[in-house]
């Protein structure tokens, strides 16, 4: 008859999120209590000889490290592992298994690098530990190649292969279709595993779904203690062992795992939070790495329709899409937001309109609300077209809207069209349009800045405009200048959350050179205090 086992590599796997310092204490505590639940095997963390060893990390260099968590601690029931991103660790850090407590270790290595990992693999079973061969991003793998891979593996004879969805892109359907090929052309003698990711949801039932239908094979299910892991988390270990004992005839001690989870992991979700998160579910939904999707976000300039719009466009070819290449992210979100309209009408009428006048343009700062007479009073005195940038208020009458960011456009959406019909709206080219109108849109690559510091700033696509039209005088108010205390930058209703707080100083210096650098061209005052003057 099969059978079924379950291995918890919180102390691995989690250490994703806090950078394995749980401290010396919590280890063995996890450890233990992982033991007297009566789980089968227990992952104690990685071996990395690029780190130094630290006790209150579990993550060692070499396994002789590994040694101290068993100090004063009874010998295990559960097979101990340790894993092994190959390329990370030489095989003269691996002591042999006579001299080490670790029953096992589990290699992971990318689908470029399996011969040379394979051959890795084979000295680890020399040392004596029960190996497993655990092949990460099996969706980058065909039928073909995954047999392929299969057949090098049967020739090793290790103790474990394991799936892994790496960054959690499978439903079950999916999860099967491999666990079938791997059950029927794998060596009958290995263990089948499973390690998934939440990104959609679906780690328990996608490990429910390994459990009840992959027949005549013993199966190893990977969780984590409440699913503690980077991006979206694992699989639960607490769930999957309630599931066990109830439907699988295991007795799992419910008891010490929610002990250790109380005792041990809420304190690290408290420091970091991790678990499913719309981010996940976008770099999932788009088959890519997160990294991806996190350089995106940090932009605090696109919608989400215009993400997954650049996600699209990263090539599948080598696997592009699940090996981080920040430079190749950078080109797709500049190459994105210089696509290109047809604007010769709106420059058109806005030259007709404005050519000549003076403009004022109101942005968000804090000083709008303390400057707030003297504002009023320019607008009085002088009679300018006044632009609100960016953002909307009810402080003041407003001629033109002007937005080049999709997110201040989302968030502002209600309001611009709520308000007096005489207003007319200005986007530039990297906006996605609602169905609502739009007066004016404006070629974004018109207007960007050649400095990556301020390449789609506001006030740079702005005033370019503004000179592009023939304007040749502008007032400022509420542009304060970036600062590291976002409190101090905006008024009360602009979301912060959207404050981007990188290059600070740059982009102020940025800011201020762009205006000198323009004064030949257009007039440029300001009202209110700024750091760019």
């Amino acid at each position: 008859m099969s059978k079924l086992y379950l291995l918890d590599c919180t102390l691995r796997d989690g250490g994703y999120v806090n950078d394995w310092e749980y401290g010396a204490g919590s280890i063995k505590s996890i450890f233990s209590r992982l033991d007297s639940a009566g789980l089968d095997a227990i992952e104690v963390g990685f071996i990395d000889d690029r780190r130094p060893y630290d006790p209150n990390r579990s993550i060692y260099p070499d396994t002789k490290s590994i040694e101290p968590v068993f100090d004063g601690m009874q010998k295990p029931n559960a097979m101990v592992v340790a894993m092994i991103d190959y390329g990370t660790c030489s095989i003269e850090h691996i002591s042999p298994k006579s001299e080490s407590h670790l029953d096992g270790i589990r290699v992971i290595f990318k689908k470029h690098l399996q011969d040379k990992a394979l051959d890795f693999c084979r000295q680890i079973k020399e040392k004596g530990y029960k190996l497993f061969v655990n092949p990460v991003s099996v969706t980058t793998f065909s039928d073909e190649e995954m047999i392929s891979l299969i057949n090098k593996i049967n020739k090793i004879d290790p103790y474990a292969v394991t799936i892994v969805d790496t960054y959690g892109l499978m439903h079950s359907d999916k999860v099967l279709h491999y666990c079938n090929i791997m059950n029927e052309h794998l060596n009958k003698n290995i263990i089948l595993g499973y390690h998934a990711h939440n990104n959609f949801q679906l780690a328990y039932s996608n490990t429910i779904a390994v459990m009840e239908n992959v027949k005549n094979r013993d199966i190893s299910i990977d969780g984590t203690l409440f699913g503690m892991g980077k991006s979206a988390g694992n699989a639960c270990t607490e769930l999957v062992a309630m599931y066990m004992n109830e439907r699988l005839g295991k007795h799992y001690d419910i008891n010490q795992i929610q002990e250790a989870i109380d005792i041990d992991i809420t304190k690290e979700f408290a420091k970091k939070e991790w678990g499913y998160r719309p981010m996940f579910y976008i770099s999932a939904l788009n088959e890519c790495h997160p990294n991806y999707v996190t350089q995106l976000l940090e932009k605090k300039t696109l919608s989400v329709k215009q993400l997954n719009e650049i996600l699209a466009r990263i090539p599948k070819e080598n696997d592009k899409n699940l090996l981080y290449d920040k430079n190749l992210c950078e080109k797709l979100y500049q190459d994105f937001q210089n696509t290109e309209v047809k604007d010769e009408e709106s420059i058109s009428k806005l030259t007709n309109d404005l050519s000549g006048k003076e403009i004022l343009l109101i942005a968000p700062g804090k000083t709008i609300k303390e400057n707030e007479f003297e504002i009023k009073n320019y607008i009085s005195k002088s009679n300018p077209v006044v632009f609100s940038v960016n953002f909307l208020n009810d402080e003041f009458s407003v001629d033109y809207v002007f937005m080049g960011n999709s997110k201040r456009y989302s968030q502002f959406f209600s309001r611009i069209y709520a308000q007096n019909e005489n207003i007319k709206l200005i986007c530039t080219s990297n906006i996605t349009e609602a169905k609502e109108k739009v007066d004016y849109i404006v070629n974004f690559a018109n207007l960007k800045s050649d400095n990556d510091a301020i390449y789609d700033n506001p006030l740079v696509l702005l005033v370019n405009l503004a000179i592009r039209i023939g304007v040749r005088s502008i007032r400022l108010a509420g542009f304060d200048g970036y600062s590291e205390d976002v409190n101090s930058c905006y008024y009360s209703d602009y979301v912060k959350l959207l404050y981007d707080k990188t290059n600070i100083s740059l982009r102020n210096e940025a800011l201020k050179a762009y205006i000198d650098s323009v004064k030949n061209k257009i007039n440029i005052s300001t009202i209110t205090p700024s750091k760019y003057f």
